[in-house]
């Protein structure tokens, strides 16, 4: 059987999509070494697979709570980080790749590291893609303003000295496009459908869309009235009071049941006592509220919109990222969504009585959700894997 490691960023919204797949590889006798951060440990061990930390070398694990939003914003300084943090652990993984030599890597594609190990010492390669596969096509997608836009080419001074910092050590790194963008030319797994990827034909033969990898439900949510309302910020950026009081004023006199998970940076006892249709809680298994949810108002993460789509619940869409802004745009192109254009009680409302009352919305919800279930999903993704392995093997006879 093979060695295979695997790369990540530590974000739940990355990590979770790979673990069926490590789990279906265990299965089959392969040994896994995933490389993470104490967080994840818990949940990537139980897939069965070996975890290595990588927290003492990792600059990332020491930013500062404000970063988080500008590692989304300022291209030049998640470049830095992505660099520092293949610098830190270029000698600790380079040695550990050099003593087991793994038959593969898959590295998350935003976990450059990994593939920059791969391309060092010339191991097969897999990319892990958890959001939208990336190209210039795609890209148009992902609309850059003109300010952006501008901000981009004034940090390209800073962006070209960090990557000459990578060729310094030895990693073939052309230009920042080739950390940025999806290559034809790699083998990449994709964990959507062709039918939700923006230009999905653009991408070569090499893609394959396996669809989301969606985690059981792990505990029951009693559905109490007829409509049930979810309401989540995400696990980042939630630390949003005013905007929990504004929904907690938009449904406080409704019909609906509104289940609001607030996450942890907030203190919920300001939020004052909630009416009896409204649960505030800092957590909550989301799979489960999904499968009782008739609406789900979502920061439009990845994964949150991936969830949300694939149990037919259509959303209203409030982006706060580049990144969520390209999530919400597709999902709204394909009629799963309208956009939540201001956040006072009453146009909370509107949004989410507009998505209850026209059935257009669950319609469109339900047929991303069909092609979702129709792609081979963690079996496809691990045989994907398996066949890049033989495909090298055969090479070196």
């Amino acid at each position: 059987m093979s060695k295979i490691a695997f790369f990540c960023i530590p974000a739940h919204g990355h990590t979770n999509p790979t673990l069926g797949v490590v789990k279906e590889l265990v299965r089959r006798g392969h040994s896994v070494f995933y490389y993470s951060y104490e967080p994840f440990r818990e949940k990537i061990e139980k897939t069965g697979a070996h975890f290595v930390s990588c927290d003492a070398f990792d600059p990332e694990q020491r930013l500062e709570p404000a970063d988080a939003a500008r590692v989304s914003s300022d291209i030049a300084f998640s470049i830095k980080i992505l660099v520092d943090t293949t610098l830190a652990l270029d000698h600790m993984v380079c040695a550990q790749m050099e003593k087991d030599r793994p038959d593969c890597i898959v590295a998350d594609s935003m976990a450059f590291w990994g593939k920059a190990v791969a391309l060092k010492l010339e191991i097969p390669f897999i990319s892990s893609t958890t959001t939208f596969a990336f190209n210039q096509q795609s890209a148009k997608i992902m609309k850059q303003s003109a300010k952006q836009a501008l901000s981009f080419l004034l940090t390209l001074p800073k962006i070209n000295r960090e990557l000459k910092r990578l060729r310094l050590k030895g990693y073939p790194v052309k230009n920042v496009l080739s950390i940025l963008q999806n290559d034809n030319d790699t083998d990449t797994i994709v964990y959507t459908s062709k039918a939700f990827q923006p230009c999905a034909e653009s991408f070569s033969h090499k893609y394959t869309f396996v669809g989301p990898s969606i985690r059981p439900a792990e505990s029951a949510v009693k559905k109490t009235r007829e409509k049930l309302i979810y309401i989540s910020m995400g696990t980042v950026d939630n630390d949003r009071l005013d905007f929990y009081r504004n929904c907690i004023a938009a449904f406080c006199d409704s019909p609906y049941q509104v289940i609001l998970s607030a996450g942890d940076l907030c203190d919920l006892s300001q939020l004052g006592q909630t009416p009896e249709n409204i649960t505030v809680c800092k957590t909550v298994d989301q799979i489960a509220v999904l499968q009782k949810a008739d609406v789900f108002l979502s920061h439009c993460g990845m994964n949150s919109v991936t969830e949300s789509l694939y149990h037919g619940v259509p959303l209203l869409l409030y982006p706060q990222t580049t990144e969520q802004s390209g999530v919400a745009l597709r999902t709204a192109q394909l009629g799963a969504g309208i956009y939540l254009e201001n956040t006072d009680p009453a146009s909370i409302r509107n949004g989410v009585e507009q998505l209850l009352h026209n059935p257009q919305y669950r319609k469109a919800a339900a047929e991303i959700a069909d092609s979702f279930h129709n792609c081979g999903g963690t079996l496809a993704a691990a045989d994907k894997i398996e066949q890049v392995i033989q495909s090298h093997s055969r090479c070196k006879i």
